[in-house]
């Protein structure tokens, strides 16, 4: 297939004729090929990991997961929280030379919401899931403003997503005069110019760029410095070629599995990161199955685990337990967060006597798909509640099938790992829901239902944080799954590199440096 050349903007990026300065370039590994270049739409995890030093959007998160203005320089809300007012930045340009104005924000949005154009996000906007924005608008060159139907506290949270592209503002050169998709002439630190489907990506140094406000990298906002050139990022989906590739300085930085950090930390010419994330890895439990319904037998499983054991065996020694929702760099993380779970095989068998369990074998559904942890901590669990007097007989199946289980809720156990949401509303839905309309929800306590209906609409953080504080109260004792730890990415980097400093899974590329 034909290489996707941008040769024009490849041009803009290079330094002019005659300059003495060498460029600079990295290699990357991507464990896979990415699926598409237009952003929040074919897309996944892998791809917008990507796309993100490429474009950006009015807002973006923070470290703890926090909302704060990217493109936008500020951002109002009306009294009655059903109008939006962000006023942009004056000093950015689109990577065709292009200044950023409203008319911008305003073509980007209108894209999206264009059912042709199959955004992923289409629907948090529409109406389906109700919230609906019932008009954007572009008073004058600097101020977008968008109109929502009802109040939500999860507006802003919904427009950074990165499954949804972070909702980038694009050029309009970004499409074919017929209005397909050509190329993302975005933004961001860095410029997509080369696409070899199957092979790898290359991004250059955006010469333009201007960072948004900050002293320093902070999520997909704050300081950033975009420094090397040119970044080759190179497929390479088998992981023991990976490890290799580094070992021989071929790739400069590349995720590896968990179990490879002993070998790599042992090398002096690289640096290994274990970078935690949002992910959450977890016990389901289904409660409308008889046994799993009764909250005594839930409750002695989770008294029958030992927390430390388990994530040390799960993460390779890298994690921590984390019996919350809310992932521990977030700004709602509390002293109430970090209650969790207590090891107690006494109670977990005073608790099965009382419990309506009867020596029947459980079934624990997971799988051996690298690098999620679901079959180790499969094992360990079968092991701890063996200890106490459960059965367990661990039916392993393959990803897609497993999926398919989890959204029709058929399981008695599951060893599970849910994608990283960094607002704690967002990672509460995940599981939290009416099981009669949606199977693979998980906990259908009429309290958390309107609890997580209030933190959707709920803007102040101090009253949000006693809705989430409450929620994870409730969790502990009625117990509907049993979060063990938060995920994390093991990232390794030349030396020859510094700087480098991936968030959420992901290769923030501007923070990398060729030596000190």
């Amino acid at each position: 297939m034909k290489p996707l050349l941008f040769t024009t903007a490849l041009l803009l990026a290079l330094p002019a004729v005659g300059t003495a300065v060498a460029a600079t370039r990295i290699t990357v590994a991507l464990p896979a090929d990415i699926r598409s270049t237009n952003p929040g739409v074919n897309r996944d995890d892998n791809t917008d990991g990507v796309i993100a030093n490429v474009v950006e959007g009015l807002v973006g998160y923070g470290e703890g997961g926090d909302v704060k203005p990217l493109l936008a320089r500020s951002v109002t809300v009306s009294p009655d929280g059903l109008s939006y007012t962000f006023k942009l930045r004056t000093d950015v340009r689109f990577h065709n030379g292009e200044k950023l104005t409203s008319a911008d924000a305003l073509w980007s949005w209108q894209r999206y919401m264009d059912p042709k154009t199959e955004w992923r996000c289409l629907a948090e906007f529409d109406g389906r899931n109700d919230l609906k924005v019932t008009s954007a608008e572009a008073p004058d060159a600097q101020t977008f403003v968008l109109r929502i139907n009802r109040r939500s506290a999860l507006l802003l949270d919904t427009l950074a997503r990165t499954d949804c592209g972070m909702t980038a503002i694009l050029q309009k050169a970004s499409v074919k005069p017929d209005g397909s998709w050509d190329r993302p002439i975005g933004t961001g630190p860095y410029q997509l110019t080369d696409w070899k489907r199957g092979r790898g990506v290359t991004l250059t140094r955006f010469e333009g760029y201007q960072s948004p406000e900050g002293t320093k990298a902070d999520g997909y906002v704050g300081l950033k410095t975009p420094s090397v050139d040119q970044v080759e990022l190179q497929v390479i989906p088998d992981a023991a070629t990976v490890k290799l590739a580094v070992a021989a300085r071929s790739i400069d930085i590349a995720q590896l599995l968990s179990s490879d950090v002993a070998e790599t930390r042992g090398n002096p010419q690289l640096v290994t990161m274990p970078e935690p994330d949002s992910s959450k890895h977890v016990l389901l439990f289904q409660t409308r199955d008889p046994l799993m319904s009764d909250p005594k037998f839930r409750r002695a499983v989770a008294a029958a685990l030992d927390y430390k054991q388990l994530v040390d065996v799960a993460s390779d020694g890298l994690s921590k337990p984390n019996n919350s929702a809310v992932f521990e760099r977030s700004v709602y993380m509390d002293a109430v967060q970090r209650k969790g779970f207590k090891t107690d095989l006494a109670l977990a068998k005073s608790l099965l006597k009382e419990s309506s369990y009867k020596g029947q074998t459980i079934k624990l559904v997971a799988n051996k798909r690298a690098p999620m942890p679901s079959f180790q901590v499969a094992l360990v669990t079968q092991a701890m509640l063996q200890a106490v007097g459960i059965k367990v007989e661990i039916e392993v199946l393959e990803w897609a099938t497993q999926l398919d289980r989890y959204n029709a809720g058929n399981y008695q156990m599951m060893s599970f790992s849910y994608s990283g949401r960094l607002d704690p509303a967002l990672s509460y839905e995940q599981f939290v829901g009416d099981k009669t309309r949606q199977p693979r929800k998980v906990w259908d306590n009429p309290e958390a239902l309107a609890m997580i209906e209030g933190a959707k609409v709920v803007s102040d953080p101090a009253e949000r944080r006693k809705i989430f504080d409450r929620l994870h109260e409730l969790s502990l004792v009625d117990v509907p799954l049993i979060t063990l730890y938060n995920g994390l990415t093991v990232w390794v980097r030349a030396k020859r590199v510094s700087g480098f400093s991936p968030w959420e899974g992901k290769p923030r590329l501007w923070t990398a440096r060729v030596g000190a």
